[in-house]
């Protein structure tokens, strides 16, 4: 087993953590992951409503009593959702975890804490970690550049940030980008984390609620089929490579303003690919990884396959390396 001080402080068999998901953090995906001994996380605003939320996190409980999280993205917006609302729902719902991501957790920290929830906050950047320890934050996730969603807009991938940022703040850190098996996962200790988010391989198994297409689509994809879309906004965003995101990467070529390609990047335009298997109805997330994804298993097989292979890699691959001074093979 491997033991961590992630899964100490969080209460988990395994380093392994299933994040947040725009219409993918659903009840049956999250309750898989957290009966085979890894954290998922319900994501809160796939939830049309505080209320609703409160019904999914009753829905997860139904299906599981091993931990789970809830994630909480805080994004500026015009008319933004009611995150205090959505907060006090994930409090009163007895949810001990909590994902934050997009913006400074700051405003709600105070609230959690009162509460008992223990708080992971998605970094993009070691700047990023440090402040976040700084106000509070009880463990952070870091993403490298090879990450579906937002990489932030230093480049920097998981090789260099995991360990950069592992130097930098005393609390635990969760690798994530580019992580889809037991190389990744022993990888990421090695580099100092505490344990590996994966996003894409986690929405590649039985028990996700996307759209066979999409999964079958990654399975069939290299770690070149990603675009990089929002560059010239410094919104960085790696999806999916398809008809939509390399039109937008056309119109970003000559100069644009969000306007000009807010038709095409519309969330309900994504959210139809994932419920209809319209693959090129809409932009949706991707990371790199899915050059190492060639099957959709059920998670309970995932999870049990990358620790056993994990703990192999270690015991017999690493240790065999290991010769006694003086020794030569």
């Amino acid at each position: 087993m491997l033991s961590t001080r992630f899964t100490e402080m969080f209460g988990v068999e395994h380093p392994i953590v299933q994040g947040g998901m725009m219409w993918v953090g659903r009840a049956e995906l999250v309750a898989a992951v957290a009966e085979s001994g890894a954290l998922g996380f319900l994501t809160g605003l796939t939830q049309p409503t505080p209320e609703d939320l409160a019904k999914e996190i009753a829905r997860t409980r139904e299906m599981t009593d091993k931990p789970f999280g809830v994630n909480l993205t805080i994004l500026p917006s015009i008319t933004p959702p009611p995150y205090e609302e959505y907060r006090q729902a994930i409090i009163e719902s007895g949810i001990r975890i909590v994902e934050t991501a997009g913006s400074n957790p700051a405003p709600h920290l105070p609230f959690f804490k009162d509460a008992g929830v223990k708080v992971i906050h998605k970094c993009t950047s070691v700047r990023h970690a440090i402040k976040a320890e700084r106000i509070g934050v009880d463990a952070v996730s870091i993403d490298g550049f090879e990450c579906a969603g937002h990489p932030g807009e230093d480049d920097v991938p998981g090789l260099i940030l995991i360990p950069a940022a592992t130097r930098a703040v005393r609390i635990p850190v969760i690798a994530s980008g580019g992580i889809a098996d037991a190389r990744g996962l022993v990888a990421a200790l090695a580099l100092g984390a505490d344990g590996v988010n994966m996003g894409t391989r986690f929405m590649c198994t039985q028990e996700s609620p996307v759209a066979e297409e999409v999964k079958q689509r990654i399975v069939e994809a290299s770690e070149l089929d990603t675009k990089l879309i929002f560059r010239t906004l410094s919104n960085t965003a790696r999806v999916a490579a398809n008809e939509i995101s390399r039109e937008v990467v056309d119109i970003e070529a000559k100069g644009c303003e969000f306007d000009d390609i807010a038709h095409l990047v519309a969330g309900a335009r994504g959210r139809q690919v994932f419920e209809n298997g319209d693959l090129d109805a809409g932009i949706w997330t991707a990371g790199q990884s899915q050059g190492l994804i060639h099957d959709v298993p059920p998670v309970a097989e995932l999870v049990d396959r990358m620790v056993r292979e994990a703990e192999s890699v270690i015991a017999d691959r690493l240790t065999s390396m290991l010769q006694p001074a003086g020794v030569t093979a």
